[in-house]
């Protein structure tokens, strides 16, 4: 029979691998946002999220704080990095308001984990102190990261678009939390089973919003690509001179018809 432990660890090998496929799954955006040069309607907010959410997760994992969890340090701090190289694409190719709003949040952020360790390492002497001062501010941000598509989901809603809500990243989300939520409660952990239980419930809400409004986005990228074709023939046609059959038929009091495309 496979002991709690090795069951723990299989599955934190797994959220490990999944959550990997969920810091990379933005990656098809923002090679889209390199080539059009634009962050369009994007919004950084869960980027900048799920950064604050990797870097507090990181310290918790660590044995001086949380004691037999390294492998939730392992994935955070993959994510802390791949997290930065988004919001710096994102910082790179934003207009100059959303690039003042991307670097303070960053330095906010940067500012309250410096801390943060500081002080969680010099005046919390226990295993159990630990735990719970970054265990809570854990939940908090883990919380914030999965609410923070709310915003996005609300655009869906009003649009009845779900183009500027990835597939990808809804999906990877949703099986990210479900797999932390099984890892926490293999061995009760409330600091872990708490946000992601949260998270997978939002995740399923965004996956049924795919699933609601697919097929009216296809319709309307559909309606808008026809009339990007046909804006310019409208533009050609009005700047040809007039035809000169049909310029005759006028001077004869409309005798003749033009019968050319």
């Amino acid at each position: 029979m496979v002991s709690a432990d090795t069951a723990r660890t299989v599955v934190g090998i797994i959220g490990n691998i999944i959550s990997f496929f969920l810091f990379i799954s933005p990656a098809p955006t923002f090679v889209g946002i390199w080539k059009k040069g634009s962050v369009e309607q994007y919004s950084p907010a869960p980027y900048l999220a799920t950064l604050a959410n990797c870097m507090v997760w990181t310290l918790f994992g660590l044995p001086m704080v949380h004691p037999d969890s390294i492998l939730v340090s392992t994935i955070n701090g993959t994510g802390t990095a791949i997290e930065f190289a988004y919001i710096t694409l994102f910082f790179i190719h934003s207009d100059k308001k959303n690039r003042l709003k991307v670097i303070a949040v960053v330095t906010l952020e940067l500012i309250f984990f410096a801390l943060l360790t500081l002080l969680v390492l010099t005046l919390a002497h226990t295993y159990s102190t630990r735990s719970m001062v970054v265990g809570m501010v854990c939940i908090l941000f883990n919380v914030m990261m999965y609410a923070s598509p709310l915003t996005v989901m609300k655009m869906v809603i009003t649009t009845k678009s779900v183009e500027y809500m990835p597939f990808f990243l809804s999906f990877a989300s949703f099986a990210n939390a479900v797999t932390w939520t099984t890892f926490a409660l293999i061995r009760f952990d409330p600091f872990i089973a708490a946000p992601n239980g949260f998270g997978a419930l939002l995740g399923l809400a965004q996956l049924i919003l795919y699933a609601t409004y697919y097929k009216s986005t296809k319709q309307q990228i559909e309606a808008r690509k026809a009339k990007e074709i046909d804006f310019p023939e409208v533009i050609v046609a009005a700047n040809q001179p007039p035809n000169k059959t049909a310029t005759a038929a006028t001077e004869n009091g409309g005798a003749y018809e033009n019968h050319e495309t």
